[in-house]
């Protein structure tokens, strides 16, 4: 079965490559028209309609999981520790998104605790983020557009037909250009250490309604091999391999990088970057960022994971976790601010971020 999953995924990527290679022909509404070169056109997006390009399957091709069905950590059968996860904590409730699952879709329009919520993931670009699901303050579900900036997924929202990048955070083509969304903290790290901060956490399965290979990647050697593109970005930084996993801070079309090899059995940084301060915490797991303001500003910070729920400490006794909440000592129940960051390939910060600056020792 595994050998067959494999093959399945190369003879997809095969594919994927061999539609994209053609001109984009739009869908036959004519929403999403091209040009004869296979661009969109030009005088209604925010970024260079010349680098859209049409990814292949389509509109809608990779269909988003609108009706997600979750696990409870104890059953989970599915997952070896090392694998990732990408997570998100609103209150008490936390859920956990499998790789495993959205590798196939990208999108997960979900409720967390009464928020509507779209989580995407691109496994191209190896990013997530989450927003709240809002279009022109109504509500909506988000879907892959079928459309690629950089390699990176754009998505669309079914409420106005729009389409968001997902790196950039807005929207760059269509009614609500110009918009970006109500952004919401998630993390990305492997499932040994998500199951151990949070055992109580749901996990979304693959109950999907949908048949796939799922467990297989979808693009073969592409997440391992550097020097293999489906569809190259305009620009490549040769300071790190194109497919290192590392973790940047993002503003003003800057971005500063850290590789988690700066964070080996833990580590803690300040830096003063974008005219913010920030805490950078993290091991070779997981690395988090916070904007850091106020009363925050004045504590000495040390990292503290020992298989629960808190993942750093301050010198005032006060316990925090992986989102930034004090969850013990003389600060509970105080939130620090979530830094504008993601986890990625390093290519796709370098196309979208040019000179990134890279965290030396």
């Amino acid at each position: 079965m595994k050998i067959f999953n494999y093959l399945f995924a190369i003879l997809f990527c095969l594919a994927l490559v061999d539609c994209s290679s053609s001109n984009a022909t739009g869908s036959d509404d004519g929403s999403m028209g091209t040009d004869d070169d296979g661009s969109t056109p030009s005088n209604t997006w925010l970024i260079p309609s010349d680098q859209v390009r049409d990814g292949g399957p389509g509109k809608d091709g990779i269909p988003s999981i609108d009706n997600p069905m979750f696990t409870n950590v104890a059953s989970v059968n599915f997952l070896s520790d090392d694998e990732l996860i990408v997570g998100i904590k609103q209150g008490d409730v936390v859920k956990a998104y499998p790789h495993y699952v959205i590798d196939w879709h990208e999108i997960v329009n979900d409720d967390v605790n009464g928020t509507d919520m779209t989580i995407s993931y691109c496994p191209l670009t190896g990013t997530a983020f989450a927003w709240e699901s809002l279009a022109d303050s109504s509500f909506t579900t988000f879907g892959v557009s079928g459309l690629l900036y950089n390699s990176n997924l754009i998505l669309y929202d079914r409420q106005t037909d729009s389409n968001w990048s997902q790196i950039l955070q807005q929207c760059v083509n269509g009614e609500l250009i110009g918009d970006t969304p109500e952004k919401i903290m998630v993390v990305e790290t492997n499932w040994g250490t998500w199951k151990d901060a949070y055992p109580n956490s749901l996990v979304l399965n693959s109950n999907t309604g949908f048949s796939k290979p799922y467990g297989t990647y979808p693009y073969g050697p592409y997440k391992t091999s550097h020097d293999f593109f489906l569809f190259v970005p305009e620009i490549l930084n040769p300071a790190l391999p194109n497919k290192q996993r590392v973790f940047a801070l993002m503003a003003n079309n800057q971005s500063r990088v850290y590789k988690f090899s700066d964070f080996n059995n833990g580590n803690v940084l300040r830096e003063n970057f974008f005219n913010k301060n920030f805490l950078i915490v993290g091991d070779e797991n997981l690395i988090v960022a916070f904007e850091l303001n106020g009363s925050n500003s004045n504590l000495t910070f040390t990292y503290d994971f020992q298989n629960s729920e808190a993942f750093f400490k301050d010198n005032e006794g006060s316990k925090w976790n992986m989102f930034g909440e004090a969850i013990e000592g003389p600060r509970e129940g105080q939130k620090l601010t979530p830094a504008n960051s993601v986890t990625s390939m390093w290519f796709a910060i370098a196309a979208f971020f040019p000179n990134p600056t890279i965290y030396q020792e």
